[in-house]
């Protein structure tokens, strides 16, 4: 069937509309990936930045030389990994009995937890917790004080109701218990909204930086947006700037944008691996309450 006049124009709008916001999205790392590849004196023309006139490698070199870099990559990794996969076990383990409705009283529990959302200690009860329980600049505070998300938790527990229960009974005849049940029967048949929530939680990892600035003080052990923040907003980072002070072929900007590229796209690769599941878990796990 034909669109009509204003189909036609609302579709036209929606696809303008659709374009300048992907522009908008993109061109930053464009620009950024430009800078990166640029000498000093092309990194300061004034102007748009679509591509690198004056190629050079030298920002990218130093910035991977640099052992806060590395350090701070290390510790990312490691909270990134170890914290998903904890966060993934744990919440599902509390999301599995809170999707059943012969629990007693689940209602009273699931209001307890949503009250999580809307109400916390405050930073300075949570500093004296973290303290007390000796996470205190260790690389484990980046896991357990954040294993659980309330909105993710909700949204397995949704997805959990879902599965139809003659199969958990069918296992359960066969002599498994429920946490055999849970690891051979429901986790496999949730792989949709474990990579979903995976993939908030490794963002979330990935990206943070308030935790380590506030509970650690081991330089080794700080994480790498602790590192681009000295760098880009202090501009702090002693041994990157003496090699800017060493070598004209670099600057400030050109390493900046090399240390923010060699930080971002680790994320951002993994997203496609993850894309089948994505819209397919958010969907069914945020549909029944």
């Amino acid at each position: 069937m034909a669109m009509t006049t204003g189909e036609k124009w609302f579709q036209g709008f929606a696809v303008v509309l659709s374009a300048s916001l992907s522009l908008a999205m993109i061109y930053p790392f464009i620009h950024m990936i430009s800078i990166s590849l640029s000498t000093p004196a092309e990194a300061l023309r004034p102007g748009i930045h679509l591509y690198p006139r004056e190629l050079t490698l030298d920002a990218y070199q130093k910035a991977l030389t640099s052992n806060g870099m590395w350090y701070g990559f290390q510790n990312t990794i490691f909270r990134t990994v170890v914290g998903t996969f904890l966060s993934l076990v744990f919440m599902s383990m509390a999301a599995y009995p809170l999707s059943k409705k012969d629990l007693p009283d689940r209602n009273f529990f699931m209001m307890f937890i949503i009250m999580t959302m809307f109400f916390s200690g405050g930073l300075i009860p949570t500093y004296l917790l973290v303290k007390n329980l000796g996470l205190f600049d260790s690389r484990w505070v980046y896991v357990i004080p954040v294993l659980f998300n309330t909105f993710s938790l909700i949204i397995l527990r949704n997805f959990f109701m879902e599965i139809p229960s003659e199969l958990e009974d069918s296992a359960k005849i066969d002599g498994a218990n429920d946490i055999r049940t849970l690891f051979s029967i429901v986790i496999p048949l949730s792989k949709p909204i474990l990579a979903t929530v995976g993939l908030w939680s490794a963002v979330m990892h990935w990206n943070a930086w308030f935790d380590a600035l506030i509970y650690v003080q081991d330089q080794s052990k700080v994480v790498l947006q602790v590192f681009i923040r000295r760098l880009i907003v202090e501009n702090q980072d002693l041994e990157i700037m003496k090699m800017m002070d060493d070598q004209k072929s670099l600057n400030a900007e050109t390493v900046k944008a090399a240390v923010l590229m060699v930080a971002t796209l680790p994320i951002l690769l993994l997203y496609p691996f993850l894309q089948k599941y994505f819209i397919q878990g958010i969907l069914v796990g945020s549909l029944k309450g």
